[in-house]
């Protein structure tokens, strides 16, 4: 499972990427609590057996939201997400709805635990592995698509079981079933990999920048008010 610091990491990259206009402190909260609540599923763990990476991290829940705020924001007559927030509340819950897909599920799935995609309605776990690269010898090489004359077909997505009978072991809930001993060992990871050091380490810093640019921006336009201000007859 990667650890909840990281999909925190990738939530902060795409809110400093694509918020926009609507980028402040709140936004970058919401989106960042977006992109770590699928990982609430290891709590719930402790009372469902199995639910860890399959409660929270299926396709239902984000097809689910953005079904409904498409129809609110498209077909409603007025809509009551932009009537109460206006366009900052429209562009903040696309992109809360993009980290809890891209930040929080993906990369379980992409990952080395897997996630439980179709739960409930199919109880199994799906791995992504593949390789894209190129060779001298044998030109380009990717393993995510058989292309043959049988047609095209996902190479590397292979299920290592179903929520009876695989265990992603998290710091909440390091053992199988509900509960656990007092004594179990718990492993609170913050990076596995020194990759994901990299990428919490440039949120961190772009994080940093955005606010600070944002805090710059704020303090000429308040000079530029007072000197209009002051120049008024």
């Amino acid at each position: 499972m990667a650890p909840t610091l990281v999909n925190a990491a990738l939530g902060a990259l795409l809110a400093a990427a694509l918020l926009g206009a609507a980028f402040d402190r709140r936004s970058v909260a919401i989106v960042v609590g977006a992109a770590i609540a699928p990982d609430l599923d290891a709590v719930v763990s402790l009372a469902v057996p199995g639910a860890t990476n399959a409660l929270f991290h299926n396709v239902w829940i984000p097809l689910g939201f953005a079904a409904l705020l498409y129809w609110d924001v498209t077909h409603r007559k007025r809509s009551w997400l932009r009537r109460r927030y206006g366009a900052y509340g429209v562009r903040v819950a696309w992109v809360a709805l993009a980290a809890f897909a891209v930040a929080g599920i993906a990369p379980e799935l992409f990952g080395l635990a897997g996630a439980n995609l179709l739960y409930p309605v199919h109880d199994a776990y799906y791995l992504v592995q593949g390789r894209l690269l190129f060779s001298t010898q044998e030109g380009v090489v990717q393993t995510f698509l058989a292309l043959d004359s049988e047609g095209p077909g996902i190479l590397p997505l292979y299920s290592p079981g179903t929520t009876e009978t695989y265990f992603v072991p998290t710091w909440v809930n390091p053992e199988p079933g509900p509960g656990t001993t007092p004594d179990a060992e718990r492993e609170l990871y913050f990076v596995r990999t020194g990759w994901q050091a990299v990428v919490v380490a440039a949120a961190t810093c772009l994080l940093a920048v955005r606010f600070l640019e944002d805090a710059l921006r704020g303090g000429r336009r308040r000079n530029a008010d007072d000197h209009t201000a002051g120049g008024e007859p």
